[in-house]
C-alpha cells in the first residue's frame, strides 16, 4: 500500500519549516533552515525574500528524502507564514524590490501618527478590523513605494506586485500565481473585513495602487500546483501563522481559543460569521474561511513579553541557567509572597494599549527571595492571559469554557496550572506540539478531501495534558485586584525624548542613505524602460563618491571595477553593502559615541558632497 501525506510549510519569521504528516496527523519528517535577520538601523527589521524562498527550494526535496517519499505520495501543501511582513517585486523579472519590511519593524511609527491626524483615518478600524499602526502591510507598502521615484506609477500599472510570504512564495512556486489567502489579507489594513476584498475606501487613504495587490482567496481551496522546486503538487491552502495555529487546535465553533506561548503570546478567539469589533483593545481578524462557506472571524489579543520574561531572569538578573529551571525554582515557595511583575518592558500590548508604560517589581518587602520572583515571573504570563481573555468576553459576549494551549512555554507544568486557576476553566496541551503547520496540513487535507470534515479532524486531535482550576473564587479575586493595581504603577513612566541631533547626520544613517540609494539605481538598471546610459552614470557617481568618503574618513578601501559586466558589478556592490552593513557598521555602533558618530557623518557628508561636486563640474 502506498502512503499518501499532506505536505505543510511554516515559513516563520526566523526560519522556514517543511513537515510531511500522515493521515493521523502525526509528524513523518521535518526540515528546517533558518534565514539572516537585517537591522539595518534602530528599529527597523528586514528579509531578504529570494533567501526565504531558495530555503523553501531546497526544504520540500529534503522532506521527502527524509521521509522516502516521492512528489505523488503527497496529497497537496498547505503554508502557513509570519503575518504582515511586506514583500514587493518585480512582475516582469520575479526579483524583489529591495528586502521585505518583517511585522515587527518600527520604521512607520511616525508615517502613523501623521497618517491618524487625516480625515478618513477613523474609519480605518471601521472598516478592516484594525487599529492604525506600524505593525500592519499597509504602512510599509506606502512607506516601500515612496523610497524610489517612479515605483508607485509602476505599481499602479501592475509592475510592482505587493504579497505576504506566503503570497510571495506561492508565486514562485507555481510560476506567477499572484494570491492570497483572507486571513493573510485581513491584516494589511486594506481589506473591508465584511465583503472580504480590497476596500476602496482603505486603498485611498493609503494610496496603494489596487493593480499591485494579489487576489483574496478562501483558505482551503486549490489555488494551483507547484511547477518549481518539487513539481505537481497541489497548493491546497494559505494561512496567517496564528490563524493556522486555531484550525490545528481545532477551535471550530465560537467561543473555542487558542494562545500560543513564546517569546510574547496570541491569543485567539473563534466568534462564529459575523466580525466583533472590539471596544476593549482587541483585533478583530478573519479566522479562516473553508472554500466557498462562510467566513470565520476571530478576536485577537497579543501580549508582548511572556516567554522573553523569563529569559530576562535568567540572562538579565542570572538567577537561573536555563530556562526550564524557573519552574524547580518557583516551586520552593508557595506563593508569591506579596510581590507582582508586571513586564512592560517596551509598553503594554492588549487590552491596555499604554506604548509609555514602563515595568514594575511591586511588593517587594524583606521577606521577598528568588523563589517568589520566579513565581511572579511565571504569574504575570497568567494574568496577562486574564486580562485578554476578560476583554474578549467582554467584547463577543461569549464565555470561554477551555483554553487550548501551545508553544515553548506550556512544558511548565506549574504555569499552566496557574493560568487555569486565574481563567476558571480547563487549558488543554494537545499531542502534536506543532499547531502552525499541522493547522496548514489540516487545511490542506481538508481542501483535497484527504481529511472528509472538521468533525474528522476533531478526531485527528488528541489531548496530551490538562490543568483543572483549583484555586478558591475569593483568592483569585484578590490577586487580581493586586495585579490591576501593580498594572495601573506602569503607566506614564516615558515621555517623549528631546531629539539629541539633527536627523540623518548619523555616520551609521548617512552610510545607509547611501546603500539603499545605490541598490535602487542597481534596481532601475535592470528595468529595461529606464535610461541605461544615465542611470549608470549617475550610479557611477554615487558609488565613486561613496567609495572616496569612506577611504578618506573611514580608512577603509574598496575597489570596484565599474567596467565589468553589469551582473559583476551588482555582486561586487552587493557583497560591499553586505560587508559593511555586517562589519563596519556595527564596529561604529559599538565604538564610538553618539556625538562621534554625528561629527564623522558631517564630515562624510561634506567628502562625499566635494567628489559629487567635482565629477559634475565641466
Amino acid at each position: 500500500m502506498t502512503h499518501r501525506y499532506v505536505m505543510s510549510v511554516d515559513q516563520g519569521t526566523t526560519s522556514t519549516r517543511c513537515i510531511l504528516f500522515d493521515a493521523r496527523g502525526r509528524l513523518v519528517s521535518v526540515v528546517q533552515r533558518e534565514h539572516q535577520q537585517h537591522f539595518p538601523r534602530p528599529g527597523w527589521v528586514e528579509h531578504d525574500a529570494t533567501e526565504i524562498w531558495r530555503n523553501l527550494a531546497r526544504l520540500m526535496p529534503e522532506a521527502l528524502a527524509q521521509a522516502g517519499a516521492s512528489a505523488e505520495q503527497v496529497v497537496g501543501l498547505g503554508i502557513a507564514n509570519q503575518r504582515e511582513t511586506t514583500v514587493l517585486w518585480d512582475r516582469r523579472t520575479g526579483a524583489p524590490i529591495g528586502r521585505a519590511i518583517v511585522w515587527q519593524d518600527t520604521r512607520t511609527d511616525r508615517m502613523v501618527e501623521q497618517m491618524a491626524r487625516e480625515p478618513g483615518a477613523k474609519r480605518v478600524r471601521e472598516l478592516c478590523g484594525l487599529p492604525l499602526a506600524s505593525y500592519f502591510s499597509a504602512p510599509k507598502i506606502r512607506w516601500l513605494l515612496d523610497q524610489t521615484p517612479g515605483l508607485q506609477e509602476r505599481a499602479a500599472r501592475g509592475e510592482v506586485l505587493f504579497g505576504t510570504t506566503e503570497s510571495w512564495l506561492i508565486w514562485n512556486l507555481t510560476g506567477g500565481l499572484h494570491i492570497t489567502d483572507v486571513t493573510n489579507a485581513s491584516r494589511t489594513m486594506l481589506m473591508n473585513l465584511r465583503t472580504l476584498s480590497w476596500d476602496k475606501d482603505l486603498l485611498e487613504f493609503f494610496d496603494i495602487p489596487r493593480a499591485m495587490l494579489p487576489e483574496i482567496r478562501s483558505s482551503t481551496e486549490v489555488y494551483g500546483t507547484t511547477t518549481t522546486a518539487v513539481p505537481g503538487i497541489r497548493i491546497a491552502a494559505a494561512l496567517g501563522d496564528q490563524q493556522a495555529a486555531l484550525f490545528g487546535q481545532t477551535c471550530f465553533a465560537p467561543g473555542e481559543a487558542k494562545c500560543t506561548y513564546g517569546t510574547g503570546s496570541f491569543l485567539l478567539l473563534n466568534t462564529g460569521q459575523t466580525p466583533v469589533l472590539s471596544t476593549h483593545g482587541m483585533l478583530t481578524t478573519v479566522g479562516f474561511k473553508i472554500g466557498d462557506e462562510p467566513a470565520v472571524y476571530a478576536l485577537e489579543g497579543s501580549i508582548a513579553v511572556t516567554g522573553s520574561l523569563v529569559q530576562w531572569f535568567r540572562d538579565g538578573l542570572e538567577l537561573i541557567g536555563s530556562a526550564p529551571e524557573i519552574e524547580t525554582l518557583a516551586r520552593t515557595v508557595q506563593d508569591n509572597g506579596g510581590c507582582y511583575i508586571v513586564p512592560a518592558f517596551s509598553g503594554l500590548f492588549a487590552p491596555h494599549w499604554h506604548s509609555e508604560a514602563r515595568g514594575v517589581i511591586a511588593g517587594l518587602t524583606s521577606y521577598i527571595t528568588k523563589g517568589h520572583l520566579a513565581r511572579a515571573v511565571l504569574e504575570a504570563t497568567g494574568w496577562q492571559t486574564r486580562e485578554v481573555v476578560d476583554a474578549m468576553n467582554a467584547d463577543s459576549g461569549l464565555a470561554l469554557s477551555t483554553l487550548k494551549v501551545d508553544g515553548g512555554m506550556t512544558a511548565d507544568n506549574l504555569l499552566m496550572q496557574f493560568i487555569a486557576d486565574v481563567l476558571d476553566v480547563p487549558v488543554v496541551r494537545p499531542m502534536v506540539a506543532e499547531t502552525v503547520s499541522l493547522g496548514a496540513a489540516y487545511a490542506a487535507g481538508l481542501s483535497v478531501g484527504y481529511w472528509p470534515d472538521l468533525e474528522g479532524l476533531r478526531r485527528n486531535w488528541h489531548r496530551a495534558g490538562q490543568w483543572l482550576p483549583a484555586m478558591t473564587p475569593a483568592r483569585r479575586d484578590s490577586e487580581y485586584a493586586n495585579w490591576r493595581q501593580a498594572v495601573e504603577l506602569t503607566f506614564g513612566w516615558m515621555r517623549p525624548a528631546e531629539p539629541s541631533r539633527p536627523p540623518g547626520t548619523d555616520v551609521v544613517e548617512v552610510i545607509l542613505d547611501d546603500h539603499r540609494r545605490i541598490e535602487n539605481l542597481l534596481r532601475d538598471l535592470r528595468n529595461e524602460d529606464a535610461d541605461q546610459a544615465a542611470v549608470r552614470r549617475e550610479l557611477v557617481s554615487h558609488l565613486s563618491a561613496h567609495l572616496a568618503a569612506t577611504e578618506r574618513i573611514l580608512h577603509t578601501h574598496t575597489d570596484i571595477d565599474m567596467d565589468m559586466d553589469m551582473d559583476d558589478v551588482e555582486n561586487a556592490v552587493q557583497a560591499h553593502i553586505r560587508d559593511e552593513e555586517s562589519t563596519l557598521l556595527n564596529d561604529l555602533r559599538r565604538s564610538l559615541s553618539s556625538s562621534d558618530r554625528t561629527a564623522l557623518g558631517r564630515a562624510f557628508t561634506a567628502e562625499r558632497g566635494k567628489h559629487l561636486a567635482a565629477q559634475r563640474s565641466p
